[in-house]
């Protein structure tokens, strides 16, 4: 009732969409998680948190060990990661709607405020929590296998084995608490710092001053001046503030690096691929052949570019631009709306209706908004609400693809979702997946129906463009990233060591027909996925190549495709990428199968090439 009673006195404070040339832009209502920053439910949630924390502290510290020896193991254990998982839920809520209320305007002191006080309050009471997984770490394999035999545990099994998998690296309780009390002051905070500092910026653009997400949205624009004046603005800017962000940089290496090392990971990326639920092999394998593909891939598609504009090297401001004399049309958002869920609804009419739910619950934030977090996002907060979707909406086509994108996220945490809060969420190598082949499905649709061979060949480059950015332009900055923190171990890195490091694998990636101007040296610094989940990036070029060759496969399947698809996205966290791809047989450990995926980027650009 009175949730009820929040979303209806939310609705009237803010209106349902924003009107602009691109058609009602919606505004996310997140009343179905709190009604606004003064909801008397958020005090008596962050109160019940503590509370809660508290007395699951008090029920079973020190006590985990002697419940697995008991006869009644499997259901007091199983009692006890249901009362973790309802406080993980609760807790999740809370910082969900911080997080979402906070990147709806990322320099408004209030919310600010807000955000940062709900972390602290979380995590000061998740600290009772920490011993949890702790003390189930301790529990002899024999006694906790012996407990999973019973239904009432065993539904928890694949949590349970992946908190076990963090055993080698577990350390002593008291350092365990020190290290989450810290983090508010350590990494979070320069996480927030970054926020705070990259949505502050602005850039002189032909006489305009713009955030960064129009200006960067501007190396897209027709006009190649603009896009030179948008590239020199980010360059010039960047400049002014690089060495704050080489600060921060340098400082989340270095807090990296001695998190790494306590808990004795051997590589730089292993507590990345740990969280991933993969194996080191396989993406050092993916890495070797998308590095391999560079020369069959990007420099041959940006070699062809060039001759199309004319030229023998374009530069870096000219490498996402549209195609010379074909035009690029704005599209509005219901036409983007109607061009996703079609495409979604031919593969499968039960995934275009929870996408449908998107739009009409007002579950996406689409317009650009000073102090709005930049690029795009889909966020699962809770099992027991929904996900919800940021957009910076342009018109542009490619914003129809960042849509079909999101949404493709949205639907897979709606479908996980049931698995409940410890067991919905997915790794980030197949966190990938399904947004990749929503992507994949509302391409081949708008291919299907152009008939204008300009339009095709534009419509093919882009896609190209985008495949060349999820897969060579990701690992070049896993490449990146690996160089920054190996040096960082030796010492602090300069801004333009930093830069040189940057320079040297984008060099290597884009190939000759690119020139970097003076200035590209700096774009390293507004990409976040460094700052907030560091080497998370091959999880893209992970994604996009499954989904080429998932789709291959897709092509020439028989009737249950569908139903088999959505049925490997309910399975949520549940399940390692080896048992969700035997369906389709598929083996990400297979050599093979990372060329597969390669090979359909290469087929595409081959069909650029014989369209002149």
């Amino acid at each position: 009732m009175a949730k009820g009673i929040a979303a209806k006195r939310h609705a009237k404070s803010r209106p349902p969409a924003r009107k602009s040339a691109l058609g009602a832009l919606p505004e996310w209502n997140l009343a179905d998680l709190y009604a606004g920053l003064d909801d008397p439910a958020i005090k008596r949630d962050l109160d019940r948190a503590d509370a809660e924390c508290v007395a699951f502290e008090s029920a079973y510290k020190g006590k985990l060990d002697d419940l697995a020896r008991s006869a009644q193991a499997s259901v007091a254990l199983a009692e006890a990661v249901r009362r973790y998982e309802a406080i993980d839920d609760l807790m999740g809520r809370l910082g969900s709607y911080a997080g979402l209320l906070h990147a709806g305007n990322t320099v408004d002191p209030a919310r600010t405020k807000f955000y940062g006080d709900v972390q602290e309050r979380l995590t000061a009471a998740s600290t009772h929590l920490l011993f949890f997984s702790l003390e189930l770490n301790r529990i002899d394999d024999a006694l906790l296998e012996a407990a999973m035999a019973d239904p009432a545990l065993g539904h928890y099994r694949p949590w349970l084995e992946d908190v076990r998998r963090y055993r080698p690296y577990q350390l002593e309780d008291r350092i365990e608490q020190l290290f989450h009390e810290k983090s508010m002051t350590a990494y979070s905070a320069w996480n927030r710092q970054f926020d705070a500092a990259i949505a502050n910026l602005r850039f002189e653009v032909l006489g305009k001053t713009l955030a960064i997400e129009p200006t960067l949205n501007l190396l897209q624009d027709r006009s190649g001046a603009k896009r030179k004046a948008a590239a020199q603005a980010l360059a010039a800017t960047f400049k002014d503030h690089v060495q704050e962000f080489a600060l921060i940089t340098n400082t989340l290496a270095k807090d990296k690096e001695i998190s790494d090392r306590w808990r004795g990971f051997a590589d730089i990326a292993d507590d990345r691929h740990l969280s991933n639920r993969v194996e080191r092999e396989v993406v050092d394998a993916l890495v070797a052949a998308v590095r391999a593909a560079y020369p069959r891939l990007s420099h041959r598609y940006y070699a062809l570019k060039a001759r199309w504009f004319g030229k023998k090297r374009l530069p870096h401001w000219d490498r996402n631009a549209p195609l010379p004399q074909v035009p690029t049309r704005t599209v509005g958002w219901v036409e983007a709306r109607n061009t996703v869920l079609t495409a979604y609804g031919a593969f499968s009419p039960r995934m275009a209706e929870i996408a449908e739910r998107f739009f009409d619950r007002r579950w996406i934030d689409a317009p650009v908004r000073p102090g709005k977090a930049p690029g795009a996002f889909a966020h699962p907060t809770t099992p027991s609400a929904h996900p919800y979707v940021l957009l910076n909406y342009q018109g542009k086509p490619r914003d129809v693809m960042t849509l079909a994108h999101e949404l493709g996220h949205g639907v897979h945490q709606v479908l996980a979702a049931p698995n409940g809060a410890l067991m919905a969420p997915t790794p980030l190598t197949l966190a990938e997946t399904a947004s990749v082949f929503g992507e994949m499905l509302t391409f081949r649709k708008l291919l299907a129906a152009t008939s204008d061979g300009k339009e095709r060949k534009a419509m093919l480059a882009a896609k190209v463009e985008d495949m060349i950015n999820t897969v060579v332009r990701q690992i070049a900055f896993y490449t990146f990233e690996r160089s920054v923190h190996t040096e960082r171990k030796s010492g602090e890195l300069t801004a333009e060591r930093i830069g040189e490091l940057w320079l040297a694998v984008q060099h290597e990636s884009l190939g000759p027909a690119i020139e970097l101007k003076p200035g590209y040296e700096t774009f390293w610094a507004y990409i976040p996925h460094f700052i907030h989940s560091p080497f998370y990036v091959y999880a893209y070029a992970f994604g996009d190549c499954l989904v080429n060759s998932l789709y291959a496969v897709y092509e020439h399947a028989t009737e249950g495709f569908a139903e088999r698809y959505l049925a490997m996205l309910a399975a949520g966290g549940t399940k390692h990428h080896s048992e969700l791809l035997a369906p389709f047989g598929l083996d990400a450990r297979d050599p093979a199968f990372w060329q597969g995926g390669l090979s359909v980027i290469e087929r595409m650009i081959a069909e650029l090439e014989s369209l002149g």
